[in-house]
C-alpha cells in the first residue's frame, strides 16, 4: 500500500454523554460488519481531524473515531477538571459498550499510542490487536526529550527552542518550564495565553517532520485545535500523564499475547525512537518498523505507507484466525 485509502464520509455521528458532565463526539465510517478499529488521536487535545479514517480499507474495517475530552467537537471544550488518563480509558470502554463491540483493534499515534496501551493494559480481553505509531511511554525521560534544554529536541533545534522559551522568559529559577506554561494557560491574561499557545504549538509542529515544507505563518492556523492541543498537552505532562513512572513497560506482561505493529520514524524528534525500541524489546508478540527518512508526523509519506500496510496486515492476520 503506497497511499491513503479514498476519502469517504462517516455513516454515523453522535454525541455520547459520559461522566462528569462531558459529552464525546463519535463518528463511524466503513463497514459496520467489518473489523472494529478505534482510532485514538494524539496530543492530548489534537482531535480526530478528517484524514484518520483513510488509514483503513473501508471494506474491511468498521472505523470508529472520537474526540477525547476537552477537544474537537466534544464538550465542554478545553475542560481540565476530571480530564486524565483514567477517565479517558473509562470513556474508551464506555464507547465500546455503547457500540456493543466485544473486541476491537486499537490504532493510535503519539499520545494516542500511550492511551491505546493504557486501555489494553486495563482491559486486555477487549482488544484483538494494536497498531501504534510514534511511541510515547510517558516516562520522565520522554518529557525531558521533548521539553527540556538537555533533551534531544532542544539539542537538535536550538533556535526553535529559544522561540519556545520566549513566553516564559524571566521565570524564577525554581519554576519549571511546564509549570511556567501551566500558570499562563490557566490565567486570565488572554493576550499572554494566546502567545504561549502559539509558541507551544509552533515548537511541536516545527519538530514533527523531517522536512517541513509549510509556510511558517500557516503552522498554527487552526486556533481552536491549537488551544486544546497546547493546554491539554501541558496539563497531562504537568501531571505525568496521571500514571506512575515507567507504568507501561512495568505492566506490558498483561498484553504480551496481543499482536502489535509498532511504527516509528527514524528521526522522530517529538517522541524518541528508544521508546519504540524498548517497547519492542519488552513485547514478545510485537513487530517494530523503523521508517527511514521520516520524523514524527503520520502525514509523512513513508509513515503513511507504513500505517496503511500495517492496517492491511492486521486485517489479513485477523481474517486468518480460526
Amino acid at each position: 500500500m503506497t497511499q491513503l485509502f479514498p476519502d469517504i464520509q462517516a455513516f454515523s455521528s453522535e454525541m455520547l454523554v459520559v461522566t462528569n458532565g462531558c459529552s464525546l463526539y463519535i463518528e463511524q465510517t466503513g463497514n459496520p460488519r467489518g473489523i472494529p478499529v478505534l482510532y485514538l488521536h494524539g496530543g492530548p487535545g489534537a482531535g480526530i481531524g478528517k484524514d484518520y479514517r483513510r488509514f483503513f480499507d473501508p471494506d474491511k474495517y468498521w472505523i470508529i473515531g472520537f474526540d477525547q475530552r476537552g477537544c474537537g467537537k466534544s464538550t465542554p471544550f478545553g475542560e481540565l477538571e476530571n480530564n486524565n488518563s483514567h477517565t479517558l480509558v473509562d470513556d474508551v470502554l464506555l464507547i465500546q459498550q455503547h457500540l456493543n463491540i466485544e473486541k476491537w483493534v486499537l490504532f493510535g499515534g503519539s499520545w494516542g499510542s500511550t492511551l491505546a496501551l493504557l486501555v489494553a493494559i486495563r482491559q486486555p480481553k477487549s482488544v484483538t490487536g494494536l497498531i501504534l505509531r510514534g511511541i510515547f511511554l510517558a516516562r520522565e525521560q520522554d518529557y525531558t526529550w521533548y521539553l527540556e534544554s538537555s533533551g534531544g529536541a532542544a539539542q537538535l533545534f536550538p533556535e526553535y527552542y529559544q522561540d519556545f522559551l520566549k513566553p516564559i522568559e524571566g521565570r524564577p529559577l525554581d519554576v519549571s518550564i511546564i509549570d511556567a506554561y501551566y500558570q499562563i494557560f490557566t490565567s486570565n491574561n488572554k493576550v499572554r495565553k494566546m502567545a504561549a499557545i502559539k509558541a507551544w504549538c509552533l515548537w511541536e509542529t516545527r519538530i514533527s517532520r523531517l522536512h517541513s515544507m509549510l509556510d511558517e505563518n500557516q503552522l498554527v492556523s487552526d486556533i481552536q485545535r491549537a488551544v486544546s492541543l497546547a493546554i491539554l498537552e501541558c496539563h497531562y505532562i504537568k501531571h505525568h500523564c496521571f500514571i506512575p513512572e515507567n507504568y507501561i513497560l512495568q505492566n506490558i506482561k498483561k498484553i504480551q499475547h496481543l499482536p502489535v505493529s509498532i511504527i516509528h520514524g527514524r528521526y522522530d524528534c517529538v517522541c524518541k525512537i528508544e521508546a519504540a525500541y524498548s517497547l519492542n524489546q519488552n513485547w514478545l508478540n510485537s513487530r517494530l518498523t523503523i521508517v527511514p527518512k521520516s520524523g514524527h508526523s503520520a502525514g509523512e509519506k513513508l509513515i503513511t505507507q507504513a500505517l496503511c500496510s500495517a492496517s492491511q496486515a492486521m486485517a489479513k492476520f485477523l481474517d486468518d484466525q480460526p
